[in-house]
């Protein structure tokens, strides 16, 4: 497994093939980073996120929030979702990113891990709403976490360090061809809150 533990240029595909991902590294100073977490962890109305798995409901101990341009219905791991209407600290955000990846975002998906213990498991983003080899953009804030890749074909890996106030930036077939996970970890005490800036298909 390739392991990023710096910043790598942001020209740089940390990925072998099949797909485009960038890690532009911290994007925020770290008082501006620490603001902004302490803001959603304080603003943002979280739920607990719920997933079918083998046909039952699992309700996780990680939270959740929806946002768009419209109140666009999202459905990930079957359950739907409609989006809320942006906050003001959000859209701050959401320009910062913008202005760093040249994209246009009209969704955002927010999860909540208050822990190391809290994590995703293997997924692809290629739900059916989703513009086809869209960019999504992720702003990581709080606890240093790994993050993983692996090929849906050939199961090659690759992981990097997603420090606080960081971006990651994935494109292009690297949903149709990798799947990504965010591993637990018991070294982690503090929580992380992950913004994906997504492009939700008008016509979804």
């Amino acid at each position: 497994m390739d392991l990023f533990p710096e910043p790598v240029g942001v020209d740089q595909n940390l990925l072998p093939r099949d797909g485009l991902v960038s890690y532009h590294g911290p994007i925020l100073s770290m008082d501006v980073a620490d603001d902004s977490l302490a803001k959603l962890l304080r603003t943002i109305p979280w739920q607990r996120d719920e997933v079918m798995m083998f046909g039952k409901l699992i309700v996780t101990r990680r939270e959740t929030a929806w946002y768009g341009d419209e109140p666009f219905v999202y459905t990930y791991s079957r359950i739907p979702r409609r989006a809320l209407p942006w906050p003001a600290e959000l859209l701050e955000l959401k320009e910062l990113v913008e202005k760093e990846t040249q994209e246009t975002f009209n969704s955002c998906l927010l999860n909540l891990y208050h822990d190391g213990t809290e994590g995703m498991g293997w997924h692809s983003d290629d739900e059916p709403e989703l513009k086809p080899g869209g960019t999504i953009a992720s702003l990581s804030l709080g606890a240093a976490r790994k993050f993983a890749f692996k090929h849906k074909t050939t199961r090659e890996t690759v992981s990097l360090m997603l420090a606080h106030g960081s971006l990651l930036v994935m494109k292009d077939v690297t949903q149709t061809h990798w799947k990504h996970r965010l591993p637990p970890t018991k070294r982690v005490g503090t929580p992380r809150v992950n913004l994906t800036f997504r492009i939700i298909s008008r016509s979804s």
